[in-house]
């Protein structure tokens, strides 16, 4: 059985997502923007079914930083020109995670924590709970040495002109989504990395656990996978 038969054997949806933010701060930066692309099995085979991808407008007094607008190429008039309502993104995700959903991101616990306090200050933050999901990062590190950034994998995986890492969201989803069936057809054990985070034991975690996910140390060349440490 494959990594996706046993998936949508137990998940009715894929979600993949990733954001872009003001900084690295979660509980003081914020979102900027916010993809996600949703897998469905569609006649036995897995396929796209929507993608998503939405510019978010800042708070009063916070702005992009020139670092993040040379990174990602947003800039604050495009916010301000295409920017919808934190309140309307927060609806959007909460139908997009909504049901019986696997949740996939590529360093997922980064993009956990900002959409947790978006979802607290403008929408309802349970809709992460109970949801499963996969740090891909987490797997990567356990597959390949260091360096371990999305960009890394890609070019590892053969996937460069297919997608890129272009620090657009919408386009890193898409790249991750690639990223993981590479995986999968490279080892089939994504499924022993569901709730299982590892994290750099020189730096530690970086902000508060998620309540529903085991972390474990996790170096740059582990000598077993993790979910058997």
């Amino acid at each position: 059985m494959s990594a996706l038969d046993r998936f949508f054997d137990q998940y009715d949806r894929l979600v993949f997502f990733d954001t872009e933010t003001t900084g690295l701060n979660y509980s003081r930066d914020e979102i900027i923007e916010f993809s996600a692309v949703v897998v469905e099995r569609v006649n036995g085979q897995p396929t796209v079914t929507r993608e998503y991808d939405q510019l978010i407008t800042l708070s009063p007094g916070m702005s992009v930083p020139p670092f993040i607008e040379n990174l990602t190429g947003i800039s604050n008039d495009d916010i301000a020109a295409r920017g919808i309502s934190k309140a309307e993104v927060c609806r959007d995700i909460s139908e997009i995670f909504r049901g019986n959903a696997l949740l996939l991101a590529y360093n997922a616990h980064f993009d956990l924590s900002f959409l947790f306090y978006l979802l607290l200050r403008n929408g309802d933050p349970t809709v992460l709970k109970g949801k499963d999901k996969i740090d891909l990062l987490t797997v990567y590190k356990d597959r390949h040495s260091y360096p371990h950034k999305l960009c890394n994998a890609i070019e590892v995986y053969n996937l460069s002109g297919k997608v890129v890492n272009s620090h657009r969201a919408i386009d890193d989803v898409l790249a991750t989504y690639a990223v993981m069936e590479a995986m999968a057809e490279e080892k089939d054990d994504l499924h022993r990395y569901i709730n299982l985070f590892g994290f750099n034991s020189k730096y530690g975690l970086d902000g508060k656990p998620i309540s529903s996910i085991t972390y474990k140390s996790q170096d740059y060349d582990p000598p077993k996978p993790l979910y058997e440490l």
